[in-house]
């Protein structure tokens, strides 16, 4: 959640920043205006709530000296009766400027891009060259269901579309996939590992900014408080919603593996086959609680733990910038990863990496002590390390032979048990 001071202080830059990332100018005038009620309410009913106290004395004064305070109490019902309509009336506007503040995206970084959408992202560096196939390369589902290591037409009798059963050295392969990225955050990169749980609560969901906006993107459980993680993201932040840190445990850092469940609404007629964009998929989520001052230097660092995964797979790829207009509802700077697919000659997203500075952390109420003893809010970030459905994607169409079977990368032989080729 943003800092609401910044509303009241800085209107005209906040709300020009706000603009670049779809916030009407109407919707913040609304929220000042209902800020300035609220002071006003507030001064009233404090005002009130003195006068009561201080003739509530002169009442106690009266009655030691047993005088009369008859007409003092009548008007103090009265008082109380005008305090409780402010109070209500105050429990109103509250509630309005909540669902507004609740509601505003994070603030964009001053470096970030402006734009509208996807194509006003920039790319900041390509790794890698993808490779000249002698043959048309095929879709890897079609690469997949030809050597029957994924099942997508079973996947949907069980459970509906964008659903898939992965079988034999197919769920192999994913299982070695997810293993090696974890050994490398964990045993290179300093992450701890975690298992997390797949079900969380509202008060998750909101804490990491899924909720109350995003709620049609997800899978609740009926009749209860309770939703099946769209990514590790959600446990491992609020891992330490509620508490106040010691500075000297700083920075922390969690990697975890897990389902993510996405509802997929409004993806109507996009990537209706294949690994791209399933209900169910396995995710290596990394998370990072950061001081301010640090917090985009582990950004970096971020970016580069998930391109070590890609670089060591020997999967080309692309780095960009996403423009304001294409940035997560909580990120102030995101980083998208693009996995180059041959068979669609393009790069598609397979991580994205971002600093969300402190507004999961004031949402979550999530804090550490400075070395002043002072209390701050602390700089959460998360990035994909991978996604790993996309990753298997990538692996089965790059590389892809001739006679249609898989060279299974280098780095993850040790991990499929020796077998370096995947044939039917």
């Amino acid at each position: 959640m943003l800092d609401m001071k910044l509303l009241r202080n800085d209107f005209e830059n906040t709300a020009a920043r706000l603009k670049t990332r779809g916030v009407k100018e109407e919707t913040l005038q609304e929220f000042v205006a209902w800020d300035e009620k609220r002071r006003a309410l507030l001064v009233q009913s404090e005002e009130l709530k003195k006068h009561r106290n201080d003739v509530s004395s002169e009442i106690a004064l009266a009655r030691r000296n047993k005088e009369n305070a008859d007409e003092k109490i009548l008007a103090m019902k009265e008082v109380g009766e005008e305090i409780k309509t402010l109070d209500a009336d105050l429990a109103e506007v509250e509630e309005k400027l909540n669902y507004i503040a609740v509601r505003l995206p994070n603030l964009p970084a001053a470096d970030v891009p402006v734009g509208l959408d996807e194509s006003d992202n920039v790319e900041k560096r390509k790794v890698g060259t993808p490779k000249t196939f002698d043959q048309e390369p095929k879709a890897h589902w079609e690469v997949a269901e030809n050597l029957d290591i994924l099942d997508f037409e079973r996947g949907a009798k069980v459970s509906g579309s964008r659903f898939v059963y992965y079988k034999g050295l197919g769920a192999r392969l994913e299982r070695a996939v997810y293993n090696y990225m974890l050994d490398l955050h964990v045993y290179e990169q300093g992450y701890t590992e975690m298992i997390t749980p797949y079900i969380v609560n509202d008060q998750a969901m909101f804490g990491t900014g899924q909720f109350p906006k995003f709620k049609e993107d997800v899978f609740q459980l009926a009749g209860q408080p309770l939703t099946l993680i769209p990514t590790a993201e959600v446990p491992l932040t609020n891992y330490y919603a509620g508490e106040i840190l010691n500075q000297d445990i700083l920075p922390v850092y969690f990697t975890a593996l897990s389902p993510s469940f996405r509802s997929e609404a409004g993806s109507a007629g996009r990537d209706t086959r294949g690994l791209i964009r399933l209900h169910q998929f396995n995710k290596v989520e990394m998370v990072k609680f950061s001081e301010p001052e640090h917090s985009y230097e582990e950004l970096e660092k971020m970016v580069g733990n998930a391109e070590d995964i890609l670089k060591n797979l020997g999967l080309p790829y692309r780095v960009i910038t996403l423009s304001t207009g294409d940035m997560g509802f909580s990120a102030a700077k995101t980083y998208d990863l693009e996995v180059w697919m041959p068979q669609q000659a393009m790069y598609r997203e397979i991580s994205s990496c971002s600093n969300c500075e402190d507004f999961q952390a004031r949402r979550a109420m999530i804090r550490y002590r400075n070395a002043d003893g002072k209390v701050q809010y602390l700089h959460t970030l998360n990035g994909s390390g991978l996604a790993v459905g996309r990753t298997v994607a990538a692996i089965l169409e790059n590389y892809q032979n001739p006679d249609g079977t898989i060279t299974v990368p280098e780095k993850l032989v040790p991990y499929m048990g020796g077998v370096t080729t995947i044939t039917k």
